[in-house]
């Protein structure tokens, strides 16, 4: 029996496929886009942190996206978090869709009105989870 076809996971494996770690695209796009939140990584370390961000985000993203077993409870807890660094909740939404223009940027061809629809679902899906009130 074949798996049904996830488009949110089919999109990080193709990009799999073509990049070993997305971590540099995502990050660089961010940093364009919002240039204030540079500011808050620090410098020794920074990597690391940021590498294990994005690898976070992805799991509770495919989570999110998926059967919802409990790792998409981490948006929630991280939002919680960054809400007491000061990170305004649109600047943490964005991220999401930061990760998804890099996505789309590294696929392009390959980057189908599936992939692009159930991506514009999750944002706005993940934009209502993060402003439903705790």
């Amino acid at each position: 029996m074949n798996a049904p076809f996830h488009p949110i996971e089919d999109s990080f494996e193709r990009a799999a496929s073509r990049c070993a770690d997305l971590t540099p695209l995502v990050y660089q796009r961010l940093f364009e886009l919002h240039p204030d939140t540079r500011a808050m990584f620090r410098s020794d370390g920074s990597d690391l942190v940021k590498g294990s961000m994005l690898a976070l985000t992805i799991e509770a993203i495919l989570d999110f996206a998926g059967e919802r077993r409990g790792h998409f409870r981490l948006i929630a807890c991280e939002l919680a978090s960054h809400d007491a660094y000061g990170t305004p909740r649109e600047l943490f939404t964005a991220f999401f869709t930061v990760i998804r223009d890099a996505l789309r940027d590294l696929l392009g061809d390959e980057w189908s009105a599936e992939i692009a629809q159930a991506w514009d679902t999750l944002l706005v899906d993940i934009a209502a989870f993060a402003a439903a009130p705790d």
